[in-house]
């Protein structure tokens, strides 16, 4: 991955309570997204609130007003963020993708 996430994140500007940096390509069928994030310290897998500000964000960019999907890969597989936006707000916001069940444990009072 490129290595300025590291340095972005490390940034004087956000070093108090750093950031995650979200990198962006715009594919055929929507966007690819990759993040460095805070507290992993390393780009991970997948990052649900960057991918859908990814989503947001571009319909608000590209005036997209009304109900869409947004097709985002990430290197954990491929998501999608569906939402409302009627020009100022969003609405029904939702990330849609596979979920898998990595660690079950029981905790003894």
């Amino acid at each position: 991955m490129y290595n300025g996430g590291k340095a972005i994140r490390y940034n004087s500007t956000y070093t108090e309570k750093g950031i995650n940096v979200n990198f962006i390509e715009e594919d055929a069928v929507g966007y690819a997204v990759r993040t460095y994030e805070r507290g992993v310290e390393d780009e991970t897998l997948a990052c649900g609130t960057g991918v859908t500000a990814v989503a947001l964000a571009m319909a608000k960019e590209k005036g997209l007003i009304g109900t869409h999907n947004t097709p985002i890969s990430v290197r954990g597989g491929a998501l999608n963020v569906r939402f409302t936006f009627d020009g100022s707000t969003f609405t029904e916001v939702f990330l849609e993708g596979p979920a898998t069940l990595v660690f079950e444990g029981d905790i003894q009072h």
